[in-house]
């Protein structure tokens, strides 16, 4: 049976937040079909793999620079790893620039044939233009997206694309982030002096793509208007203090999910085409009404508008104002039920075996 190799080019399990790491975490935490992992040395490490370390010490950085082998490290590990007898499923997760150098070394060392890549995508539009990528596609054997529609951006934009595709959605810990009744909801508002105002999040890190200096100032006139609402800003600060806004800075991964639980309303104005949106699946199974930018894989994330309300045009303020007034002035709030396994952690885990069972099927 094929064996399977996962090179990350960051230390599993990551002490750092992170969405594909907290993915393989929790993955690697269950049932998984990992065999070995390739990476730099993390604080702690599974017992349910073999790892093969990777340097990352200040001389090693320089040699690989002189020599220009910036993934020396890497395909020396993987040369320990593969028995020339044997067969190999190797996944890649957002490294564009180890797929040449690592087809390069199996081909050089008659190993290709036994190997099937497996590249996982966390953007969304294609990440190489059309003739330069052609290389890319026929070095990989499968590459694995976040959301169909960024399949048919990758159809349209190529002319050539000689490898499977699958799709994996992201999935959250549903166990944490869940929705609470309401006198729990009352609870955590009331330690926040929020109890009686309808309360809306972002949630995100502070880049200018993610939309908070535009949140602002939506907000600016939402809030002149309705003195009864609290928009709570996770992941950010600000010098300047605003009326209705609570500026919250980073807060611990574990401690995020109350602060979707109490909020009514989650925002999410990214002004760039993201590939899925682990928050906005937070702040659904959270019990959060969403609003979000219809960009990227976001529609397919809601639905198309079945799960929360999608801005056509998100870099439209007035959009964003007609859309946030639309919900407060509603008589009862439209009730979105949330199946469980939705976007779940235990529903990627499934599929990702799924992907890895194909692609042994195809080894053998």
């Amino acid at each position: 049976m094929a064996e399977v190799i996962l090179v990350s080019q960051f230390p599993l399990p990551f002490s750092k937040t992170g969405s594909w790491t907290t993915l393989y975490y929790n993955y690697l935490a269950d049932h998984h079909e990992i065999d070995y992992v390739i990476c730099q040395k993390p604080e702690s490490i599974f017992d349910t793999v073999k790892y093969q370390f990777v340097s990352e010490n200040i001389l090693d950085k320089i040699k690989r620079k002189l020599s220009k082998k910036t993934y020396l490290e890497y395909l020396k590990a993987i040369g320990r790893i593969i028995k020339p007898d044997k067969k190999y499923i190797i996944q890649i997760v957002d490294n564009f620039g180890i797929v040449k150098p690592l087809q390069e070394f199996l081909i050089k060392n008659r190993l290709r044939e036994n190997c099937q890549i497996q590249f996982f995508y966390h953007g969304f539009p294609p990440f190489l233009e059309n003739f330069h990528g052609r290389w890319f596609f026929e070095s990989i054997d499968e590459m694995i997206l976040l959301t169909h529609d960024s399949y048919k951006v990758h159809k349209d934009c190529y002319t050539i694309l000689p490898c499977k595709f699958s799709v994996l959605h992201n999935g959250i810990d549903t166990q944490k982030f869940h929705k609470i009744s309401h006198e729990e909801k009352i609870n955590f508002k009331n330690k926040l002096d929020i109890k009686d105002k309808k309360v809306f999040i972002w949630c995100s890190k502070d880049l200018p793509k993610k939309g908070l200096d535009f949140t602002l100032e939506v907000w600016k006139k939402i809030h002149s208007q309705n003195k009864n609402t609290a928009l709570l800003v996770v992941g950010a600060t600000r010098n300047n203090p605003m009326e209705g806004v609570c500026f919250l800075g980073k807060i611990p991964n574990n401690e995020l999910p109350k602060y979707y639980q109490m909020s009514d309303c989650y925002l999410f104005p990214t002004l760039c085409h993201e590939g899925f949106g682990m928050s906005l699946i937070e702040a659904m199974h959270s019990g959060c009404y969403c609003i979000a930018s219809a960009l990227g894989g976001v529609p397919e994330v809601l639905q198309y508008g079945k799960l929360g309300k999608l801005i056509e045009n998100p870099h439209f303020q007035q959009e964003w104002e007609e859309a946030i007034l639309e919900f407060l002035n509603q008589k009862e709030i439209r009730e979105i039920v949330i199946p469980d396994n939705l976007y779940s952690t235990q529903s990627w885990n499934s599929g990702m075996n799924k992907i890895i069972e194909n692609a042994k099927n195809r080894l053998q």
